[in-house]
């Protein structure tokens, strides 16, 4: 059995990295089509309601007719548009297809606290470096400051 990746959950051991960019190597028309349609499933609104939602934040008329559309197979002319991205997202309350992208292009997405944590451990690093920094020219120096 093969195993489908999860592309709703992060490894957050994986060391990021963008796909091949040869040829193909960037189809992902049926695999953002499950991700929204995944999102749709899991969340305890209805499509007429995330529409409404969606709609109301884009200041676009969006239906459920398009989202179906969006997310059938069969309806492979029928592209989600990157503008709704955000109204999507906030209509269902998650990350999810913006994580995804950023793993798509070997990136990580920080939200919240979690992106202060990460601006704080990128200047612990900097100090650190700037520290060590200082102790090599004081030793070209000879120990003597100027």
């Amino acid at each position: 059995m093969t195993r489908q990746r999860d592309y709703l959950t992060p490894d957050f051991f994986e060391v990021p990295a963008p796909h091949t960019p040869i040829p193909g190597a960037l189809d992902f028309g049926k695999v953002l089509r499950s991700l929204i349609s995944d999102l749709l499933k899991a969340s305890p609104l209805t499509r007429f309601e995330v529409a409404a939602r969606m709609s109301e934040l884009a200041g676009q008329e969006i239906t459920k007719h398009q989202l179906d559309s969006w997310t059938a197979e069969s309806r492979e002319a029928w592209r989600f548009p990157l503008e709704y991205l955000p109204a999507l997202e906030v209509a269902l309350e998650t990350h999810a297809l913006t994580i995804w992208l950023a793993d798509v292009r070997g990136a990580r997405v920080s939200v919240g606290r979690e992106a202060l944590e990460a601006e704080l451990g990128k200047i612990a690093r900097q100090k650190q470096e700037m520290a060590e920094r200082e102790k090599r020219l004081k030793r070209m120096l000879g120990g003597r400051r100027a």
